[in-house]
């Protein structure tokens, strides 16, 4: 709760003015059972019509301050609801932003858009109808207490006999519904991750006939989320209807215990009205605060997620200074050893130096660890034992975003934004000019199918690029990637899904661009890097051969194998074309 309320610290003074305006809210609330004991012992009863014309026109101003302090109060708290939930939210995204690539391994995209959505939106509904709101409840409980206290003490008495069987009634309820609403947030999260994942993969559910099974696994968790939720229904259905009998049950005692008294002329027929409409009165917020109380036990259980999510560490280095040094392009992997989980090693003891403008592929068999290389290069991940230097300089003494900041990459996988052809290229880097991203894509001839669109450059694309082809995705991955003007190009399988005329194009681009850059590429057809200045060999983790294309080919060990094998398969590719 004090890391919540640490939000409202930059609104406090408005929290102190929506405070003051609920406090008098409430104290006009509490004033008119006072009045209309006035009007009926002063006046009603004596017959003073002049007196109870005034003393209404009293109860009205009294009503109008009550609305506007109403109408104030409601809008200041939900805008500053809405204030910290921004605030909120945009720290979420910040820090999510930091984290490394292992965490979104770890958690799922639904959960976590569920932390940033639905949680928030718990806790807004705590800021603009739980925390300030209580405050006046308590003083509306506390100035009712007072009043009955002083108008009547024992009929008072009378009236709070009721009360421990409220609490036990409250006590139960809170306990049951706090419960029901931790299952809720649990389900929905599941529902949020199980339809990111299959609206992403519709194409799979569709073509593996996977719909019948995917709707009963959905039918499945909307049902639980359901039966959560069907639970506090019943739960407040029993609830409140419970403290309306126990509010009649006061009531019926004021009238039996008030009406004798009045019977005896020691109570007056104003002061039992006004406490009727006071034990009523009496009996609201506490169901507020209970409805509240189950806000609050949302909140908290929303919030345990929400700071287990800030709370994750960012990826180390982060806080580093940035140098701005120029980068040569000298890399150099000193027995590194790596493994995602444990000690199931994907990388053990890699050794290898890569010169300033040298072309170097990385070819071995799917798991050899080829594409583990370059994740560990750009720190997505850390290593575990070992070193790695950029230009002599240990990657871990570097602020990971300038580190990569050095690096072009494409990906076999390419991910595209909502936005247009000219966004995705550039991706809100201004320092690339028109002319420039242009260029970019006409070297990597991407430029021949953009012109072709309707709005070229500015031709909108759909979210991860459904309106383009596979190749035109990794055209623009290319032209993204040289637009940035890279010291070191990575290419992690960045053919592999391209035609061979396109390839042929794109093979034409890279080897007037990767002059003077030094370049990794990762492949598994061999004859995408031929041309390597070396080619190391990668096996289990480990480096088993390095050397050039023929040097490969004379040692008729491992890569010589692979060749053998793909030539092979090219060959009756081509017989049976």
């Amino acid at each position: 709760m004090r890391r919540l309320l640490a939000y409202l610290k930059p609104y406090r003074w408005y929290v102190v003015l929506a405070v003051a305006i609920l406090l008098l809210a409430s104290l006009a609330q509490i004033a008119g059972p006072f009045l209309t004991k006035i009007a009926i012992d002063r006046y009603v009863v004596t017959g003073d019509l002049d007196g109870l014309v005034r003393i209404c026109a009293v109860f009205l101003a009294v009503l109008l301050v009550a609305f506007f302090m109403d109408f104030g109060q409601t809008y200041l708290i939900n805008w500053i609801g809405q204030k910290v939930m921004y605030d909120l939210r945009t720290r979420l995204f910040a820090h999510m932003q930091t984290l490394p690539v292992s965490f979104f391994d770890r958690n799922p995209v639904g959960r976590l858009v569920t932390r940033v959505t639905n949680d928030v939106e718990s806790l807004h509904q705590m800021l603009s109808s739980g925390v300030v709101a209580i405050f006046g409840d308590v003083f509306k409980l506390v100035g009712i207490v007072a009043v009955l206290l002083v108008v009547n003490w024992k009929l008072a008495l009378v009236t709070f006999s009721v009360l421990p069987l409220l609490f036990y009634t409250t006590f139960v309820f809170k306990k049951l519904v706090r419960a029901a609403y931790r299952q809720i947030r649990l389900r929905i999260a599941r529902i949020n991750a199980f339809l990111q994942e299959n609206i992403t993969g519709m194409a799979v559910v569709q073509i593996f006939n996977r719909e019948r099974t995917n709707f009963k696994t959905f039918d499945r968790l909307n049902r639980d989320h359901l039966d959560a939720f069907l639970k506090t229904i019943l739960y407040y259905s029993v609830f409140y209807p419970a403290v309306r009998l126990i509010s009649a049950l006061a009531i019926a005692l004021i009238v039996w215990y008030g009406g004798g008294r009045i019977l005896q002329g020691a109570l007056t027929f104003g002061a039992l009205v006004a406490f009727i409409q006071y034990a009523e009165m009496f009996f609201r917020p506490i169901m507020d605060l209970s409805e509240k109380y189950n806000i609050m036990q949302s909140a908290m259980a929303a919030s345990e997620r929400i700071f287990w999510l800030m709370d994750s560490p960012a990826e180390p280095g982060l806080d580093l200074p940035k140098t701005g040094r120029r980068v040569r392009g000298a890399i150099e992997f000193k027995n590194v050893w790596f493994a995602y989980k444990g000690e199931e090693y994907v990388l053990r003891d890699v050794s290898f130096k890569v010169r300033p403008g040298e072309k170097v592929a990385f070819v071995g068999a799917t798991g050899a660890g080829k594409t583990s290389i370059m994740n560990v290069l750009l720190r997505f991940y850390e290593i575990n034992r070992g070193q790695i230097l950029l230009d002599g300089v240990d990657i871990r003494e570097m602020n990971p975003r300038e580190l990569r900041s050095h690096f072009g990459m494409v990906l076999q996988d390419v991910f595209l934004f909502d936005g247009t052809v000219k966004d995705n290229i550039r991706l809100g880097n201004d320092a690339i000019t028109e002319a420039r991203l242009q260029q970019a894509a006409a070297d990597v001839h991407a430029d021949g199918f953009i012109q072709k669109l309707p709005r070229r450059y500015d031709q909108p694309v759909q979210e991860r690029g459904r309106s383009l082809s596979v190749g035109q995705r990794q055209l623009l991955a290319f032209a993204r990637a040289l637009a940035f003007d890279p010291a070191i190009l990575i290419l992690d399988e960045a053919t592999s899904s391209v035609d061979t005329e396109t390839e042929m194009l794109i093979q034409d681009a890279l080897m007037r661009l990767m002059q003077n850059r030094t370049s990794l590429v990762v492949a598994h057809r061999l004859s995408t890097v031929q041309n390597a200045d070396r080619i190391i060999v990668l096996h289990k983790g480990k480096i088993r051969e390095e050397g050039t294309h023929q040097q490969l080919l004379a040692l008729e060990g491992l890569y010589y194998q692979l060749y053998q094998l793909q030539y092979a398969q090219q060959e009756r590719e081509t017989r049976a074309a």
